[in-house]
């Protein structure tokens, strides 16, 4: 049993799925401890069909709390994951706060879940970007060894929160009635349009998801010196992330042998027959927590060259599944 549990920011949309997530996989949670800002206290959400009152995350709330999911920004996450520690608590953080810590074991339990066997008290849960990514590289590594890594992302709204979503429905309104929409969250329409554009731009001109997906994927797959490139693009998609990735092997692996390998992952929906119509979407992997493979084909060029296409629900695996998988993992191991 997990015992109790504490969601941080659990009226945002990655804690939303957190409190669904945990519901649908039936996990023995003795007593929810629901915390946001003070904005949401007053509000209550349901939980195994009961009410629980919203409360304002606190160091004092931590108090008795066995396992606390932040789900609420990086500030908050490094203000208050180290009070819920010293609490007593075990930390699953969703936000970007510890990731590169050294002494923070950053997660994804298909890839490497021996990580958190030390942990200090703090388990990262990647960016969802890179979560969907690793859990497809690493069959791929492990049968051919990875030597190079290109990927182009193109990310839905819902990567940036409720308020992105919410825009995207309004100016696809506006647009469609002939009216110029008002950016307010990104820095151009999104709607009909496509972004280069997510985090800010280092002065070599990458942005931060890009060294984000750089950064974390190296240190997920205990390979800090393996060239990685990355894209990544803001698209007009409420959920669900797509990927183009291009990745290149010490041997030839051939489609079929990829296909096969990457079908022997519990966590993998292998979609590829395209003549007929047959490849993941955005809109079909929305609300499940695998991650679809296809459009797999060898490059034109190089005989050690893949290409594949690769899609799953930010908000589910991308986010909630994978911190909950964590916690599941923890508590299979006995580490809290």
């Amino acid at each position: 049993m997990l015992g109790k549990v504490a969601i941080v920011g659990v009226t945002g949309l990655v804690g939303g799925k957190v409190l669904e997530v945990l519901m649908d996989k039936r996990l023995g949670v003795r007593e929810l401890v629901a915390m946001a800002s003070h904005r949401s206290v007053g509000q209550s959400v349901c939980f195994q069909g009961s009410q629980v009152p919203v409360i304002e995350a606190r160091p004092e709330a931590f108090r008795g709390v066995d396992l606390a999911f932040f789900c609420a920004g990086t500030g908050i996450s490094r203000s208050l994951a180290p009070e819920a520690v010293k609490a007593g608590a075990v930390v699953v953080d969703k936000s970007n706060a510890f990731r590169m810590d050294p002494a923070v074991p950053l997660v994804v339990p298909e890839v490497n879940p021996e990580a958190m066997m030390n942990h200090r008290g703090i388990i990262a849960s990647p960016n969802c970007s890179t979560i969907q990514m690793v859990v497809a590289l690493k069959p791929l590594h492990d049968a051919a060894t990875l030597t190079r890594v290109v990927v182009t992302t193109f990310q839905s709204v819902s990567g940036t929160g409720k308020d992105a979503v919410d825009e995207l429905v309004i100016q696809s309104r506006q647009v469609l009635d002939g009216m110029t929409p008002s950016p307010l969250v990104y820095p151009h329409q999104i709607a009909f349009n496509l972004l280069p554009h997510i985090d800010s731009f280092d002065p070599q001109g990458y942005s931060g998801e890009e060294m984000k997906m750089v950064k974390e994927t190296q240190k997920i797959l205990g390979l800090p010196g393996l060239p990685i490139a990355a894209t990544c693009v803001r698209v007009p998609v409420a959920v669900s992330h797509s990927e183009s990735v291009l990745v290149e092997t010490a041997r030839p692996l051939g489609p079929a042998e990829a296909r096969r390998v990457l079908s022997g992952s519990k966590s993998i929906v292998v979609l590829d027959d395209p003549a007929s119509g047959i490849y993941p979407m955005p809109v079909e992997a929305a609300g499940k927590d695998e991650v679809f493979v296809g459009r797999i084909r060898q490059d034109l060029f190089q005989d050690n060259a893949l290409h594949f296409w690769v899609v799953s629900d930010n908000l589910r695996k991308g986010a909630a599944t994978n911190a909950v998988q964590i916690a599941e993992a923890l508590l299979t191991k006995g580490l809290f």
